[in-house]
């Protein structure tokens, strides 16, 4: 076993929270990310600051807020109209800076939609902190399987 995969065991996720399924790909890279997903369809996504999300500094990697920003913002598409997307346009603020050690969390909500486009704005925090704060347009692409 490698120190890695003991380290993410002992993490205790906050109420409501599990792991996102994304263990391939970028998502491996990323990762691990959670999400809560309530009963009336509003949804967090989170991630715990960790020495690979990190630059030279010590603070999350502005990188890796972009990335989380990106699915955090467009799982909207997906929790209104169950389809795949790919961004069209992302714009952000950083508005303040992550730590090792930090819980982030961040959502998005359809503020338009023409076509298949939609528009989405989106905020990124840490408590009470924001993050992030920023808009995004997203291509809806085919449906997703029923879960």
């Amino acid at each position: 076993m490698t120190d890695d995969l003991l380290e993410e065991n002992t993490i205790v996720l906050p109420e409501g929270y599990q792991t996102l399924n994304w263990f391939h790909g970028f998502g491996r890279q990323i990762g691990p990310l959670y999400e809560r997903i309530e009963d009336d369809g509003h949804y967090t996504r989170a991630f715990y600051v960790q020495e690979h999300h990190t630059n030279g500094m010590g603070n999350c990697h502005g990188g890796m807020l972009m990335a989380f920003a990106d699915m955090a913002f467009g799982h909207a598409i997906t929790m209104s109209v169950h389809r795949y997307w790919v961004t069209v346009r992302l714009l952000t603020d950083f508005l303040s800076g992550a730590k090792i050690g930090e819980w982030i969390e961040g959502t998005g909500e359809v503020v338009g939609a023409e076509d298949d486009f939609f528009t989405v704005k989106g905020r990124i925090w840490c408590g009470e902190r924001t993050i992030m704060s920023g808009t995004g347009v997203f291509k809806a692409l085919g449906q997703r399987p029923a879960k």
